[in-house]
């Protein structure tokens, strides 16, 4: 990781921070700001009362549209913006100030505000991280009161600068037109740097205070694999970039022709490229030939929102439509992991004091086995119809995994008496806690599959959403890299895989340092195959 720092060159202005999402860009300067527009108050407080109530439906009826368009991690930040509004707790104290003759809209933003410091003042990092969302649900509404709109209007082609973007104003951009985003603050591990390298976006984050009062740059260049922007470049600088950023479109379109290729090294290594997926929508278009399976399917998505807890026969289906794509391919499905930052109503527990270190992963599935059996009922019933695998998340010890295992075999057992048509999957473990990659050997797992982000959180103790310690929470870390290869060494002598489904799969930075370690599995999302592909071809043992 790099550290913030800025000069000047006749005029352009170079700054360095922290690379969040890979690729060049070029574009127009947009400045995110917020609006404030007059409003006429009205002298009336239950007027004011009904007009903050309007405003507080209106903004959750605008994310319900948003949330229909996206899905996976995308859906899961914008439902709890919806659950948040939905908080009656949440405007108490401005419908108090509103009768003590307060304006809705004055009345609003200072109990948000209030909301705000407390979140970022929380010891927790769950709260912290959600400072952010709280945010974009006071301007919303009070974007509904002042009769503007919530989310600024933003070319598909812009680098969008600002101290921070919103999930929101992030997701209502046309990425695919190009375009690019640079922050003052912000994190490599932040929500919108997750949505931003799922749709290939280049981002930059931890500029520092951008440098300019009054009238902005007109154009700007992002380098995200480097983590440097330049501001108004003089126009040998520009044509410079602009080569380069020709080179890197070639070399992607080549990439993409051989994204249907099997991952082969220069020297002839066969590495399998497996899919990251978060939600059944993520294959939609997709040719299954671009991979050689599903590394990771995230479950979470079925408990998401106010839709309650999925049962066996929802479950059971769109297990079996993953599988069916694959066509034959291994599909790893992860039981679910609740907790940490993913909270689930009705599942997950309130006021965790650490929810990172609390019940969360199968933790909270063992404590919760009315929730898992169906779970994995489901995943056996839908194992008939191809290659299935299951594995669990956040294990810390064997004997989790063995009354895991156990259940499994219950269930199993269970369905082939009731004459339901089913298998038994294999059953593997997520390496994410520092104490399961020291003993891996320790585990009976079919498989290991390998969470960078988790073992890289809890072995650097660096949240990933605190742009303060941003430097720390590197995969590429000797004392992360030890515990990858530890796993991989231990996988060889057991005779059981070992993949690796994290973000620094993806990070071509790190390609090398990862097939170091042994590894010969690595799961990405999809729009990181063709790179990643064209990276291991270059790749010499």
């Amino acid at each position: 990781m790099t550290v913030s720092a800025r000069r000047r060159i006749v005029g352009e202005i170079h700054l360095t921070g922290h690379p969040a999402s890979p690729g060049l860009a070029i574009g127009p300067v947009a400045v995110l700001t917020r609006a404030v527009a007059s409003r006429a108050a009205k002298d009336d407080p239950a007027q004011e009362a009904a007009a903050l109530k309007a405003a507080i439906e209106g903004a959750a009826a605008e994310l319900a549209e948003l949330i229909a368009t996206v899905h996976g991690e995308a859906a899961e930040i914008l439902e709890f913006q919806v659950a948040m509004l939905g908080d009656d707790a949440l405007a108490e104290s401005a419908y108090e100030a509103i009768v003590a003759g307060t304006a809705a809209d004055d009345a609003w933003r200072a109990a948000l505000d209030a909301e705000v410091a407390g979140y970022r003042a929380a010891d927790e990092e769950y709260f912290r991280a959600r400072a952010a969302d709280l945010v974009d649900i006071r301007d919303r509404v009070l974007a509904g009161l002042n009769g503007t709109s919530a989310i600024a209007k933003i070319s598909g082609d812009s680098v969008v600068t600002g101290d921070d973007i919103s999930p929101s104003t992030f997701l209502a951009v046309d990425w695919t037109r190009g375009g690019a985003i640079a922050l003052a603050s912000g994190s490599p591990s932040s929500h919108v740097a997750m949505l931003a390298r799922s749709r290939g976006a280049p981002m930059v984050v931890g500029l520092g205070p951008l440098p300019w009062n009054g009238q902005p740059p007109s154009l700007a260049l992002v380098d995200g694999d480097a983590g440097t922007v330049i501001f108004d470049p003089q126009p040998e600088t520009r044509r410079l970039f602009e080569q380069r950023l020709a080179a890197a479109n070639a070399a992607r379109i080549a990439a993409d022709a051989g994204r249907l290729k099997p991952a082969l090294t220069a020297d002839g290594r066969c590495i399998a490229v497996l899919l990251n997926v978060a939600a059944p929508e993520d294959l939609a278009g997709l040719d299954p030939a671009i991979c050689d399976g599903i590394g990771l399917v995230r479950t979470e998505f079925l408990f998401e929102g106010s839709r309650g807890l999925p049962d066996e026969d929802a479950q059971y289906a769109v297990y079996r439509r993953i599988l069916e794509w694959a066509g034959g391919r291994p599909v790893t499905i992860r039981t679910l992991d609740a907790g940490g930052d993913k909270p689930i109503p009705g599942v997950t527990v309130d006021g965790e004091r650490n929810p990172f270190l609390g019940l969360r992963g199968i933790r909270l599935s063992l404590a919760r086995p009315e929730v898992f059996r169906v779970q994995l009922r489901a995943l056996c019933r839908a194992a008939v119809h191809g290659t299935l695998k299951v594995m669990l998340p956040m294990v810390a010890i064997p004997t989790e995994f063995d009354r895991a295992n156990a259940m499994l075999d219950a269930e199993f057992d269970a369905l082939k008496a009731e004459g339901i048509a089913c298998a038994r999957p294999p059953l593997g473990i997520m390496v994410e806690i520092p104490s399961a990659a020291l003993c891996a050997e320790d585990f009976a797992a079919a498989f290991y599959s390998i969470g960078s982000n988790d073992l890289t959180q809890y072995t650097m103790a660096a949240a990933r959403d605190i742009g303060a310690v941003a430097d720390l929470n590197d995969a590429g870390h000797p004392a992360v890299l030890a515990l990858i290869a530890r796993t991989v060494e231990a996988g060889r002598k057991r005779g059981a895989e070992v993949s690796l489904c994290g973000d620094a799969a993806a990070d071509t930075r790190l390609t090398s340092a990862l097939l170091a370690t042994g590894l010969t599995v690595l799961s990405v999302s999809p729009i990181a195959v063709a790179r990643l592909k064209a990276v291991i071809a270059r790749e010499t043992a």
